[in-house]
């Protein structure tokens, strides 16, 4: 399925939706662990930085409750048009999502009707990692947030390290596949690497710094997560020109082995948190 230059790299269709729901779902501890981190309470107004179709925005919604505020924003029209309608279908008035380039913050909440240094709290999950310059979000950030706000963010460093154990030629190739097919447009897999410095030229000061290493055999739930990436994106980096077919097939043998295996494992990316506060 081909996406067009405003598409998030991985696609808006409907596999894509399914995928980002189950990873909402496993994620979530880790989401509403930061959340705390970042001193979330009732009656915040909270940014969602690339909110996606929403699956973050719904929690920090019902969080914040209707005497708060959570403003979306997110490239995909599509991905817009479900959180809006969700958010309706759910009873959250509270929550609204817009379409905008999160590398040009200061626009999209004018067409939001939000006001800068007007957010207590701005969230950015697997984000970063995508935009060709996340300096400029991070600067839009925190001209958004008040004295004291916190940018609150998951994502990913030494993505490279993710694999299977004992180790597969094929699982190699779709790593390296998917880290060249981020950087063709401009991402970044390390990107929690720099963003410290990022955060300290704009302003925040990095309170909080911690990784998530998760290993998952095949009858983990967390395996879930892998299994599903594979089967939705790998089918894509063949698409791109990235992996070759045969590797496909392979990959796909070697994740049904797993999955029955009662010795082997995944080690999965290591997905990074960072709370910083605007000084």
């Amino acid at each position: 399925m081909g996406t067009d230059a405003r598409e998030y790299v991985l696609g808006t269709g409907s596999d894509e939706l399914g995928r980002l729901a189950l990873q909402h779902r496993l994620w979530a501890d880790a989401a509403h662990s930061l959340w705390r981190l970042g001193k979330i309470g009732l009656g915040q107004t909270i940014l969602d930085v690339g909110c996606g179709p929403g699956f973050a925005s719904f929690d920090l919604a019902q969080l914040v409750t209707a005497s708060g505020r959570v403003v979306g924003i997110d490239e995909s029209q599509a991905f817009v048009d479900h959180a809006n309608a969700q958010a309706r279908g759910r009873g959250l008035p509270q929550l609204t999502a817009h379409v905008g380039d999160v590398q040009e913050l200061g626009v999209a909440m004018a067409n939001a009707g939000a006001e800068q240094g007007s957010f207590d709290l701005a969230y950015a999950r697997w984000v970063l990692c995508f935009v060709k310059d996340p300096d400029a979000v991070v600067a839009g950030v925190a001209r958004a947030l008040k004295p004291g706000g916190r940018f609150c963010v998951n994502d990913y460093f030494n993505y490279r390290s993710m694999t299977m154990a004992p180790r597969r030629e094929s699982f190699a190739k779709a790593v390296a596949a998917t880290v060249a097919s981020w950087e063709a447009r401009g991402g970044n897999t390390d990107i929690v690497g720099i963003l410290p410095r990022l955060m300290e030229k704009h302003g925040l000061r990095v309170t909080h710094l911690d990784v998530h290493q998760r290993v998952c055999r095949g009858n983990d739930t967390m395996f879930w997560w892998i299994d599903v990436w594979w089967r939705t994106y790998a089918p894509k980096l063949v698409g791109m020109g990235l992996l070759a077919q045969g590797d496909l097939e392979q990959l796909l043998r070697d994740l049904d082995d797993v999955r029955v295996s009662a010795s082997d494992f995944v080690a999965c990316p290591p997905v990074y948190e960072v709370v910083a506060e605007k000084v």
